[in-house]
């Protein structure tokens, strides 16, 4: 099957299984970035790392991911995407038998890093489901490849710490190159071929880079709400396994538990889809950045009345508003440009993971001296920051608010 970047499929679409696999894939790559988090007091002490050196195994996976959105994700438009997709997963599985292996604190670091790089293959596939689904399904379709990324975020830190529990942390990495050699099997067996029209030059095309934000608003100012957001989540789920460990005194288990209640939030993101489609985008983003802020007061409230109940509902709504955001801003920008899917995606996805690197950043010097109130301000601010920006947009055709 031939196609190239500006065309869309001329039929339905990708088929339900089809989607089904690209949702798994992308849920499975993303999970790999957040394995390691929850492991870092593990992992420290068996290479070698102080434990402020180990929080490094974070940061550089962090930012090896960071690099691969900007060098690697780009040549979605420059080479044949089954090609590329297959290459950089399958260059992910060496790279996670090594963290698995390390007896060194530099091997672990520099394992860490090509994790990250390498993982960003889950955003070459999304602009893939894009480009296969004709524009009045396309939210729908992206939002349900969207769901199963944000699951594999979610539902990373407990897998982690509850297989680290049973088996160790080596069998973390160990498990997930093998999940990982099956689906790029998969995907090298049932992905259809994909060919870009670009004849740019890989320079050129990393040079586009910066000027995608300037000439076109509506993605600079999705990466922005986005950004936002995705501070206020990373604020959250940073900060509650503090707040539970010391003010509620849960174990790892528990921790692990509460964190599987909050990924319910994903199931929001097929909803946000069908809602794009039907024209409803610019009303579901006011909705969406509404709950985000509305989630940190219920947060508050479950804080200071000690209850885990309302503290885990609140997680359900922020994941569901920062699900819903995502897919509205996906379905604006992916009918701005065909031909540059993969570089808009780069970018937007850079700029809002840097947003969450924020948020990370925030958390404990925030806790520390403002405690649980201080977070559920700042991520109840951000949120109403984007919306204070989103009310000063101009409308851009039906199907996608600036």
């Amino acid at each position: 099957m031939m196609m190239s970047s500006g065309s869309d499929s001329k039929s339905s679409g990708p088929s339900t299984a089809m989607v089904a696999l690209l949702a798994a894939s992308c849920g499975i790559l993303v999970a790999n970035i957040y394995y390691a988090q929850p492991l870092v007091g593990l992992i420290g002490p068996a290479v070698g790392l102080s434990s402020g050196q180990a929080s490094l195994i974070v940061s550089l996976t962090q930012l090896g991911y960071a690099a691969g959105l900007l060098l690697l994700v780009p040549l979605g438009d420059l080479l044949e995407t089954r090609r590329l997709v297959t290459i950089t997963i399958a260059a992910s599985i060496p790279v996670l038998a090594l963290a698995g292996l390390a007896r060194s604190g530099p091997v672990m670091l520099g394992a860490a890093a090509l994790i990250g790089l390498t993982s960003v293959a889950v955003q070459m596939l999304v602009p893939l489901a894009a480009s296969l689904t004709p524009e009045a399904r396309r939210g729908q379709v992206v939002g349900v490849v969207m769901s199963g990324l944000l699951f594999g975020i979610l539902l990373a830190r407990p897998v982690a710490s509850m297989v680290a529990d049973l088996f160790g942390w080596r069998v973390v990495f160990f498990a997930s190159a093998v999940v990982t050699l099956l689906m790029v099997v998969l995907l090298r067996l049932t992905l259809p071929v994909r060919r870009p029209v670009s004849r740019q030059s890989y320079g050129a095309l990393l040079a586009s880079l910066f000027a995608l934000p300037i000439e076109q608003p509506v993605l600079r100012r999705r990466a922005a709400y986005q950004a936002a957001v995705f501070a206020g989540f990373s604020l959250f789920w940073t900060g509650t396994p503090l707040l539970l460990a010391h003010e509620f005194h849960e174990s790892q288990r528990g921790i692990a538990l509460f964190a599987l209640v909050g990924a319910a939030g994903a199931f929001a993101a097929p909803i946000a889809g069908r809602l794009a489609d039907k024209g409803h985008a610019r009303v579901g983003t006011a909705c969406a950045l509404l709950a985000v802020c509305a989630a940190f007061i219920l947060a508050l409230a479950g804080g200071l009345g000690h209850s885990v109940v309302v503290l885990a509902l609140s997680g359900v709504l922020l994941d569901a508003g920062v699900q819903c955001n995502l897919v509205f801003g996906q379905r604006a920008i992916y009918i701005l440009a065909p031909d540059i899917r993969s570089r808009l995606n780069g970018v937007f996805m850079a700029i809002f993971f840097a947003g969450g690197a924020a948020g990370s950043a925030l958390t404990s010097p925030v806790l520390d001296r403002f405690g649980w109130p201080g977070i559920c301000a700042v991520g109840a601010a951000l949120p109403l920051l984007a919306l204070g920006y989103f009310a000063t947009g101009q409308r851009v055709r039906v199907l996608g608010p600036a």
